[in-house]
């Protein structure tokens, strides 16, 4: 029986899980916080806690069986956890047939609005984007040197039920912050699932895959767009550089690129069902209004 096991069994895992789950898969994982272990546990899955921690033995005895691997977890400031302290025990399943390890295209660093494909140099400009750039080395060079099937995924910005700009014009959050030359590439957290079906159809040891839709877009434009959509007032216009944000919100601004995703549509036949955020926000809405 076919058996996948996410380290983090977070937002964009449960998207596949759901669908796999849907298929007759068993499902298992990690999560950190108590309320999301007893949720996931009561959607029939496996579910252990899992902070980084080594000798972790729930962890050991979820991956028995183990056939497709999905890491969502971003590296700590040691590195990666998993590949640190439970490297043997994957390294023991005989069953396991695809290894998925969930990065980000910030590893691209700024781009100057320039698009970049698979094949452009990583050029990190954080401390967090480093470590991101040194994890995805590390499972790579573990795929070598076992023979395992690990693909890297580079996510742009997520977004789906739940965790839309729809959510934060409601709750008086959203803000339109004005950068000049500033854009974004997204994704919908359906068509994340998309592409990592695709890939454990037709695995590809060592492939790097930019999971992104069509259309990157300056972020003040999808926020606005939204407002329309619901038949609200856009927030009011704020210049980035008169913007209060967090350190974490800052370096988000401080990359602009445009992701190009023509790999996973030539290699794995994805067909987005999102190709842009008006597709992906029109559906959204949609399903508010159902």
């Amino acid at each position: 029986m076919s058996r996948l096991f996410s380290f983090g069994l977070g937002y964009s895992a449960q998207a596949l899980a759901s669908r796999l789950a849907a298929k007759g898969w068993r499902i298992a994982g990690t999560a950190r916080d108590q309320a999301n272990i007893t949720r996931l546990t009561g959607q029939g899955y496996e579910v252990t806690r899992f902070v980084g921690e080594p000798r972790n033995c729930d962890v050991t005895k979820l991956l028995l069986g183990t056939t497709h691997l999905l890491h969502s977890i971003p590296p700590g400031p040691d590195g990666d956890a998993v590949l640190a302290h439970y490297r043997e025990e994957i390294v023991g399943l005989g069953s396991l047939k695809w290894v998925g390890y969930l990065s980000t295209v910030g590893v691209y660093g700024d781009r100057k609005g320039r698009w970049v494909d698979e094949s452009t140099s990583p050029k990190p400009n954080s401390e967090r984007t480093e470590a991101r750039v040194e994890a995805e080395r590390a499972w790579l060079e573990f795929g070598e040197q076992t023979g395992m099937r690990v693909q890297v995924f580079r996510l742009a910005g997520i977004y789906g039920p739940g965790r839309s700009v729809f959510d934060k014009l409601n709750a008086g959050t959203a803000r339109r912050i004005r950068k000049d030359g500033q854009v974004f590439s997204r994704i919908h957290v359906e068509d994340i699932a998309n592409v990592l079906e695709a890939s454990i159809a037709h695995p590809n040891g060592g492939a790097i895959y930019n999971v992104a839709d069509d259309e990157p877009a300056a972020p003040d434009e999808v926020v606005a767009y939204a407002a329309k959509l619901i038949g609200v007032q856009p927030p009011p216009e704020i210049a980035f550089e008169e913007a209060d944000l967090s350190p974490m919100a800052r370096s988000f601004y401080e990359g602009s690129r445009r992701i190009l995703n023509a790999r996973i549509k030539s290699e794995l036949g994805v067909r987005l069902r999102y190709p842009t955020y008006r597709e992906g926000l029109a559906s959204l809405l949609a399903e508010q209004t159902s």
